[in-house]
């Protein structure tokens, strides 16, 4: 009978997470992923902000991964990302910095450019760490608190 409870207990835990299917495999895959605005400039306010959820929202759209979670400071970016495991990190970070980078030059160039030489937007340095069904919620919990501070 304990057994029983047990099992059911610790399979409600493993199903927390979003669990999918593949054609010949099952994933659940998320990733904790940091990146700063380049000089950690305080750039990431009102509009600029706004801009960049809708930018890092359909860049990810357009590579058919999700962001679970979007949090951000003046000076840095939190993203809860959910792929498949044919997702490669580092082209999944190229077009998220790079592409999120050209396109808020291209529409708040004026007010970023008072602030950033050279024409980049990002340091070209990020940090990622894997979620497990363990720590999701503390990774979410976290990335939502920085729209607090």
């Amino acid at each position: 009978m304990t057994n029983a409870y047990t099992y059911v207990t610790l399979f409600s835990v493993i199903v927390m997470s979003k669990i999918t299917h593949g054609r010949g495999y099952v994933y659940s895959i998320q990733y904790h992923v940091v990146w700063c605005v380049k000089y950690r400039r305080k750039i990431l306010y009102a509009d600029v902000l706004d801009s960049l959820c809708a930018i890092l929202n359909k860049i990810a759209e357009d590579n058919r991964f999700r962001i679970e979670e979007f949090g951000a400071e003046a000076d840095h970016v939190h993203l809860l990302l959910d792929c498949s495991p044919q997702h490669y990190i580092p082209d999944m970070i190229k077009a998220l910095k790079g592409v999120s980078g050209r396109l808020l030059m291209k529409e708040h160039g004026d007010l970023l450019r008072g602030k950033l030489w050279g024409g980049h937007v990002w340091n070209p340095s990020y940090f990622i760490a894997t979620v497990s069904e363990n720590t999701e919620g503390q990774v979410r919990d976290y990335i939502c608190g920085q729209k607090e501070r």
